[in-house]
């Protein structure tokens, strides 16, 4: 199967973190990002609770959850900084949230056009590599989820190599070989 590389985050500022973030840094985690809008019912009914359960159920993994604040209506109530800010003291959202980049023509922001999403909540899961596994639209299954995430965990992280079980080898700055079993007598040679 084929998965879609996800595009860097297009976010005009990050709240709840001490610095901006970027896929490229995260690369060797499963990425969980849940776009949402502040005047969403189902995100704050559904998607955000969802996204912080994850996050304090993961934390001490190899996975991160973001925030994506992605307005494409009623701009003028929640497009401002010091809108979600609020939002996200009241709501008690720990997780970094950043705001998405406005799209100059109007319309759906940079980032959630970029990951063709449909509306809010949407939630998009990205492996290990960078590759888009997952997006959901609306309401998510909590089970379903942390089986998915729980599967990309028990994926190899970028980088590392895992051994067939039953072969042996050795390595060395040459490389690595597998010692073939012996057909008559299955000794390794």
């Amino acid at each position: 199967m084929t998965y879609e590389r996800a595009p860097e985050l297009e976010v005009v500022q990050w709240f709840n973190t001490t610095a901006p973030l970027s896929l490229r840094d995260l690369r060797g985690r499963v990425v969980i990002i849940e776009a949402f809008q502040m005047l969403c019912p189902g995100c704050v009914s559904h998607g955000l609770p969802l996204a912080q359960r994850v996050a304090s159920h993961f934390r001490n993994s190899d996975v991160t959850v973001l925030g994506l604040h992605t307005v494409f209506e009623h701009h003028a109530a929640q497009d401002t900084p010091v809108a979600l800010g609020a939002f996200l003291d009241e709501y008690r959202v720990t997780l970094p949230v950043g705001m998405d980049r406005p799209s100059p023509e109007g319309g759906a922001p940079t980032t959630m056009r970029r990951y063709q999403l449909r509306g809010t909540p949407s939630l998009v899961i990205i492996d290990r590599e960078g590759f888009i596994r997952q997006r959901y639209f609306g309401a998510v299954d909590a089970l379903a989820l942390g089986a998915e995430i729980a599967s990309l965990l028990g994926e190899a992280p970028v980088g590392e190599v895992t051994e067939p079980s039953g072969l042996a080898g050795s390595c060395d700055e040459n490389g690595c070989t597998i010692d073939a079993p012996d057909s008559a007598s299955g000794a390794t040679a």
